[in-house]
């Protein structure tokens, strides 16, 4: 998993690289910088405004399990509708995240690769209120990568009227920025204990929805969240992380795994919503045995989905952005990736946070013919 993430960041800064080195032979000067805005998100296609925040939570209860000297602390990114936009675009990475990212796939290539993509947010917006307070979806990135990787997706929840959570779970992730200037690298990534991360996530999400939903909550500004609608959306190690998180805590009405194998015991019946949406390897009877043995305990509703020509990657904003620069991550267009990832997920999460059912949860579509429904 981690090798992948190395080849992607790779891919994507090699090509930039090399247009630049085009625009360099060209010219026969050296490459001027690349341009502020050099790769583009996807636009979400709600309605709202999207506002961004970020708070520094510290659970002064729990040791850090990575480093048990420390306190846990997250980084979260919280996404929202907003009245209107701020005027001060959200950065998709800091610059030091961006150089941490790209130093782990081990290349000289251009380190603020990320801090320079463009999003749909903007920093600090009035949040637009909702009577009743907001559904919330928390993101969970995959193991060794940013949470700004779900970027895409937050902006298109957001923009659709809900607030979005997107945790750095410290140590876990390559490039975290803190208030007070640490930029923190994946610790974890060396000795890899994937059911300790499962039960850390799940964790780190109970404690980031008492933080947001407490009569004092760590949203200052934000808008009031309905502690009652609440789902957990991950990749990868964020995926396989929803069913503890889920188990733990009841407060999470749905959950949606995106390509993570189940790396923990499958040997407690869940019966809440759960959607697995996968590549073309996550299949019954495919090579990861532990889709099929977390299928058998869903006990209530469930859907198993695998989407064609896509990989590992293609779930998270590597997949369009990977197309902006000619080095595409799946055969599958990136931006069909994307938006098939955008429409299926809402429509969970509509389904189960909002009681608006849609049929495109029912049956394969002629309009996304590449996604495939699993009945085992």
């Amino acid at each position: 998993m981690r090798r992948r993430l190395f080849l992607v960041g790779a891919a994507v800064a090699t090509a930039l690289a090399g247009t630049l080195s085009t625009t360099t032979a060209q010219a026969g000067t050296r490459p001027a910088p690349p341009p502020a805005a050099a790769l583009v998100l996807p636009a979400p296609s709600g309605h709202h405004p999207v506002g961004r925040a970020t708070v520094h939570l510290k659970d002064e209860n729990r040791a850090d399990p990575w480093v048990p000297s420390e306190k846990r602390e997250l980084m979260v990114s919280l996404w929202y509708p907003a009245v209107r936009p701020s005027g001060t675009p959200a950065p998709y990475m800091t610059a030091e995240e961006s150089v941490r990212y790209m130093a782990s796939s081990g290349l000289d290539l251009p380190a603020d690769l990320f801090a320079k993509v463009a999003t749909h947010s903007t920093v600090d917006a009035t949040p637009a209120r909702v009577r009743g307070g907001l559904p919330l979806v928390v993101l969970s990135p995959g193991f060794g990568m940013p949470r700004a990787t779900l970027t895409g997706l937050a902006e298109e929840f957001a923009a659709r009227g809900y607030a979005v959570a997107g945790i750095g779970h410290n140590y876990e992730a390559d490039g975290i920025s803190f208030p007070d200037g640490r930029t923190t690298s994946c610790l974890a990534c060396v000795n890899r204990d994937y059911p300790k991360v499962g039960a850390v996530r799940a964790e780190d999400i109970s404690f980031v929805l008492d933080e947001l939903t407490g009569a004092r909550t760590a949203w200052k500004r934000g808008a009031p969240i309905d502690p009652e609608r609440v789902a957990v959306v991950g990749h990868s190690a964020g995926g396989f992380s929803t069913v503890p998180a889920m188990l733990r805590d009841p407060r999470v009405k749905a959950g949606v795994n995106m390509d993570g194998n189940f790396r923990f015991p499958n040997d407690t019946p869940l019966d809440r919503p759960l959607l697995m949406l996968g590549q073309p390897g996550h299949i019954p009877g495919g090579a990861d045995p532990t889709w099929d043995e977390t299928w058998t305990e869903l006990t209530g509703w469930k859907r198993w989905l695998s989407v064609d020509d896509t990989g590992h990657l293609s779930f998270t904003d590597l997949a369009p952005l990977a197309k902006q620069v000619g080095m595409p991550l799946q055969r599958l267009d990136g931006d069909r990736a994307d938006a098939i990832t955008r429409t299926y997920l809402t429509a969970f999460v509509d389904t189960h946070l909002r009681g608006r059912h849609t049929p495109l949860l029912d049956r394969p579509t002629a309009r996304f013919p590449e996604v495939r429904f699993h009945r085992p």
